[in-house]
Parts: structure tokens; C-alpha cells; sequence
């Protein structure tokens, strides 16, 4: 059996991708539990959820929520940095291909393009929301500074920009399945040889 192989360069975006996959995971969970129990019990009596405690209690959800995003804009960051080269080459060619400049890409590649876009906005202001919230925190008593928006107008946007992340996420996971796939199976065959039994193929960077 030949031996597995596996870039350097692919080796080290795999474990970015796994790394920021793994905090955006913790992220959209927790933001799925407060999406859904979006008040801790103030309103007194009126509340049915008061105190209600789904497999931590709420301010480990919030912890969680709070440091997986920081890590996910983190390693989000990082691997802009890493591939800003490539990022505005494709953004060149994509553009020109999103407004006819170019023939090379049909309605399929278009469609990818426009959901990487939402993709990225909708980071980018749940990223840039999430930043105030971490720097600027609220409470009773707390005075809102007013930075751009009311507090309740960040809080929106936090929101709303995270469920549309989450979504076009999902699709855009779903998309690139079969890549993922095949980069995975390629990086348990080099950390667990034995188990799988099969050479890997060699997959160069998306």
C-alpha cells in the first residue's frame, strides 16, 4: 500500500478549516439557545423559560456563545491573512464574471458567488456586533453609549445577521460536501493510517 499524502499547504488549511468549523459550530448552537430563550427570567412570573436550564445553565451558554465567536472571528481572520493573495485574485475574476465580463462562469458559479458574498457580509456584521457586544457590555443600570446604533439596534443585527450566517453556512457546507469529504477522509488516512485502509488522494486548496 502506497503511503497516504497530503500537501503541506492543504495539511494546514484542513486544520484552520476544522479549527473554525469546530468554534462556528459552538457558536451557532449557542446562538440557536438564545435565539430560542432569548430572556434569562426578568419579567418576573411572566416568563415560563425562568431558570429553565438546557444541559448548562445560561451563563455557561453565554460563556460558551461569548468564546467560541471570539475564537471563530480569530481563526476567521487568520486565514483571510494567510490567503489574501488568493482572495482578491478570485474576487477579481468573480466580479467580472458576476457582471458579464466574463463568459467563463454560468448561473451555477454565480449563485455560489452570491451566497459567498451573503456568506461574508453577514460574518462580517455578526463579527463586528459581537466585538461591541464583548468590549461594550450591557445591564440594569448600565448607561448605552450610543456607538453608530441603540444597543437594541446591535442586538438586531447580532441576531439577524447570525441566523442568516448560519443558513447560507449550512448551504454553502452542503455545496462543498463531497471536497470536504474527500480532504477529510485524506487527513485521518495521515493521523490514522491503519484505519482506512486506502491511499489518499492528493487535494490541492480550495
Amino acid at each position: 500500500m502506497s503511503k497516504s499524502t497530503v500537501s503541506k499547504q492543504t495539511r494546514n488549511n484542513w486544520l484552520l478549516d476544522a479549527a473554525l468549523f469546530t468554534s462556528g459550530l459552538l457558536a451557532a448552537i449557542s446562538a440557536i439557545y438564545f435565539l430560542f430563550l432569548p430572556v434569562g427570567g426578568y419579567r418576573g412570573g411572566s416568563n415560563p423559560w425562568h431558570n429553565a436550564q438546557i444541559l448548562f445553565s445560561r451563563h455557561t451558554w453565554d460563556d460558551l456563545h461569548t468564546w467560541s465567536g471570539v475564537a471563530m472571528v480569530i481563526i476567521a481572520v487568520t486565514h483571510l491573512v494567510l490567503h489574501w493573495s488568493w482572495v482578491t485574485n478570485m474576487a477579481r475574476r468573480a466580479l467580472r464574471g458576476l457582471f458579464g465580463q466574463s463568459g467563463s462562469m454560468n448561473s451555477r458559479g454565480r449563485w455560489n458567488l452570491i451566497l459567498n458574498i451573503i456568506v461574508v457580509i453577514s460574518f462580517a456584521l455578526t463579527a463586528i456586533s459581537g466585538v461591541y457586544f464583548l468590549f461594550v457590555p450591557g445591564g440594569r443600570g448600565v448607561a448605552d453609549p450610543m456607538i453608530l446604533f441603540t444597543r437594541f439596534t446591535w442586538d438586531l443585527i447580532h441576531t439577524w445577521a447570525g441566523v442568516v450566517l448560519i443558513a447560507t453556512t449550512v448551504i454553502h457546507f452542503l455545496i462543498h460536501l463531497k471536497w470536504v469529504t474527500k480532504v477529510t477522509h485524506n487527513m485521518i488516512g495521515i493521523i490514522f493510517p491503519s484505519r482506512t485502509g486506502q491511499q489518499s488522494i492528493p487535494v490541492f486548496n480550495s
